[in-house]
């Protein structure tokens, strides 16, 4: 009787083989050539959380801020209102941890799996709930569906 065989990357340590390409580590960086950047050099991107599944937001990366969320494990975005890289938790301290990376089929879009840390339940949206999807269209109307966890006030500098 053979030993059940384990899910792939199930006890990997997060995002290794990626980190180990995005460091140089004995491949070059041609996988991020591989992503179909838009005119301003952005991709979007979804984070969805590991657990739930819940679709937590909606962000942008620039080729830096890919590079880095795979070397770190971490979510890097790229903010176009700031013109620079955002590391996701820098002043709220809700920070994502990143188990996977995803290339859609066309090449120009990308999933994160992650965990969100920082605050039980995770807050991933800056009015300090979950998730940036919490208006539900209603009878014509965008209704609030997903209380407030915490206000956004005490959570921002």
């Amino acid at each position: 009787m053979s030993a059940a065989r384990p899910t792939p990357g199930a006890n990997a340590p997060v995002l290794e083989s990626v980190a180990n390409i995005a460091a140089g580590v004995g491949v070059p960086d041609s996988w991020l050539d591989e992503v179909k950047w838009d005119a301003q050099g952005l991709v979007p991107v979804i984070a969805q959380e590991r657990g739930s599944k819940d679709v937590l937001m909606f962000a942008w990366m620039n080729r830096e801020a890919l590079q880095q969320t795979a070397m770190l494990g971490r979510a890097v975005y790229y903010s176009r209102s700031r013109g620079k890289l955002w590391f996701k938790g820098e002043e709220s301290g809700h920070v994502q941890t990143v188990h996977e990376i995803r290339l859609d089929c066309d090449n120009d879009v990308l999933l994160l799996t992650v965990t969100q840390c920082g605050h039980e339940p995770g807050i991933a949206c800056h009015t300090g709930r979950h998730s940036c999807f919490f208006s539900v269209l209603r009878d014509g109307v965008w209704t609030a569906v997903e209380p407030v966890l915490k206000d956004p006030a005490t959570i921002y500098k």
